[in-house]
Formats: C-alpha cells, sequence, structure tokens
C-alpha cells in the first residue's frame, strides 16, 4: 500500500486500491486495540545485488520501463512511502521486501519476528490481491502460519484477477473474510 500503487499517477497505480485504505486503517486499529501486532510490508529495490531483483526486471518489465519502475520502489522516495492514510504507529515493525512476498527465501526478515513474538495467524491485505498478496498469504501458510486473506482490505487491477486470487487461496491455503468478518473473529 505504497504509493506506487496507491497514489493517482503512482508508476503501478492499481485505482480500486485507494478504496481499501479505510478497511486496512479500521483492521490494524482493531489489531492493535485487541493486542494484536500490525507489521506494515513494503516492497523495496535496489539498481544493483539482491534487491535488485534481476530475475523479474528482466524477463517481466520492457527494458525501457526498467531503470523507472525499479527507481519507483528506492528507500526514501515518494512511490516508496506508504500512501496517505496508513501510517505505521510507534512499535509496528516495517519490514522491507524484494520479492513479492516476505516471506520468500531472503526476501525479508517477517517469519522470524513473528515466530519472535509468538505470532501464528497472519491477516493479509493491501494491493494487488493475485500479486504480492496472494503470494504472501500462500508463502504465510507454507510456513505453517494460519493464513486469512481479507477480501474488502485487498484490492487488483481487475475485480476478475480479485476474485480468482481470493477463490484460489480460499480451496487450499486458508481462509478469506471481510473486515467485518475479522474484528469479530478478534473478538471471540
Amino acid at each position: 500500500m505504497q504509493n506506487h500503487f496507491v497514489a493517482e499517477a503512482g508508476l503501478s497505480e492499481v485505482p480500486k486500491a485507494r478504496g481499501i485504505v479505510a478497511n486496512i486503517d479500521r483492521l490494524a486499529s482493531a489489531l492493535r486495540d485487541r493486542g494484536g501486532t500490525v507489521v506494515w510490508v513494503r516492497s523495496t529495490f535496489t539498481h544493483e545485488g539482491r534487491g535488485a531483483w534481476p530475475m523479474f526486471f528482466a524477463n517481466f518489465i520492457a527494458p525501457e520501463r526498467e531503470r523507472e519502475v525499479r527507481s519507483g520502489l528506492l528507500a526514501g522516495t515518494w512511490g516508496h512511502r506508504f500512501a496517505a492514510g496508513l501510517e505505521p504507529l510507534a512499535g509496528d515493525p516495517v519490514v522491507d521486501k524484494d520479492r513479492f512476498s516476505p516471506f520468500s527465501e531472503g526476501a525479508s526478515d517477517v517469519a522470524p519476528l513473528l515466530r519472535g513474538r509468538g505470532i501464528d495467524t497472519v491477516v493479509v491485505s493491501g494491493t494487488m490481491t493475485n500479486v504480492c498478496c496472494e503470494s504472501t498469504a500462500r508463502d504465510a501458510m507454507m510456513a505453517d502460519f494460519r493464513t486469512i486473506m481479507v477480501d474488502d482490505a485487498n484490492a487488483a487491477r481487475t475485480d476478475e484477477a480479485h476474485v480468482a486470487s481470493l477463490v484460489t487461496f480460499a480451496s487450499v491455503f486458508g481462509d478469506v473474510r471481510s473486515t467485518a468478518d475479522v474484528i469479530a473473529l478478534l473478538d471471540r
């Protein structure tokens, strides 16, 4: 949920993502109020080294756009910042990842961070449902975390891509719930 993906004119803009900001904020507040942990994950790339992710950029981004796309998610840039209305609070861990999923080998330290806090359940929200969010949710489940994708707190470029991703996830990887459902589960 970075400017690169959420803001108008963001380089990889997902217009529907602006419509889920309020639900993500509600989930974050509800988790914090009930003693949960809110972890903010952001895509962070570099021009060299592991964070350059040559497999992706060389094969899926047009050569003439590679530098521009990569530069849009360099630490400290406008595109790298969290979207308006989504600011981590003091105590919220912020995890940088250099793959679609922070659970991918070497992509981040999110799994040890969660295990170190005794966390066994992951609630996934953000954009794009069918890319980073689904990759994260699947990998979390494969790393032995209970996993929930929040249907109205995830967004893709199209409704078809969003729904297809959630249906596939729900079939064998985890649960799909609404924001209201997740908050109700927290109250149990």
